[in-house]
């Protein structure tokens, strides 16, 4: 449970990085007259995946959940790969990235990177560290839980991108 624990530290430092470059992000665009949709939505992210890192700690230490070692590697590496996608993903947007939908009107939309290969890799990553980081050690009504909570979330924000990014982008 140690090493676990500070796997969930080690992701919620990353969180916090990613704040950081957001904030630094949201500046730039903003500064370029970039329109910021879908406010509403926002704090429901934040406190589903401040919740999702709390239920990952909890479930295991209150069900007294064992680690299962082919399921727990195998989920290891798919947090991994989760977290590689998704600072791909930021390296590719640059300063366009944000956790926010801010979008600057007459920019292009950028295809390089993970985006040459679907519209939205970010929430991949997202979709894939929320099922796999709380089976690292058999949390598995956290998995649950967390990704259908996520799938009627990520609905919604998919939704606002595709509205922002149509109406800001040139045709």
């Amino acid at each position: 449970m140690i090493w676990y624990s500070l796997l969930l530290l080690a992701v919620a430092a990353e969180r916090v990085a990613e704040l950081v470059v957001a904030r630094r992000n949201a500046a730039w665009t903003l500064a370029r007259a970039g329109v910021e949709y879908g406010r509403g939505h926002y704090p429901v992210m934040v406190v589903l995946h401040t919740a999702l890192l709390a239920c990952c700690l909890l479930e295991p230490v209150l069900s007294h959940r064992t680690f299962l070692p082919a399921l727990g590697w195998s989920m290891l590496a798919l947090a991994v790969l989760a977290q590689v996608l998704r600072w791909w993903c930021i390296a590719t947007l640059g300063p366009y990235w944000n956790t926010r939908v801010i979008v600057v009107p007459g920019a292009r939309l950028v295809g390089a990177g993970p985006y040459r290969f679907t519209h939205h890799p970010n929430y991949v990553a997202v979709v894939l560290e929320i099922a796999a980081l709380p089976l690292v050690h058999s949390a598995w009504l956290t998995a649950t839980a967390f990704t259908l909570a996520n799938a009627a979330l990520l609905t919604v924000r998919v939704r606002c991108e595709n509205t922002a990014l149509t109406q800001a982008l040139p045709a």
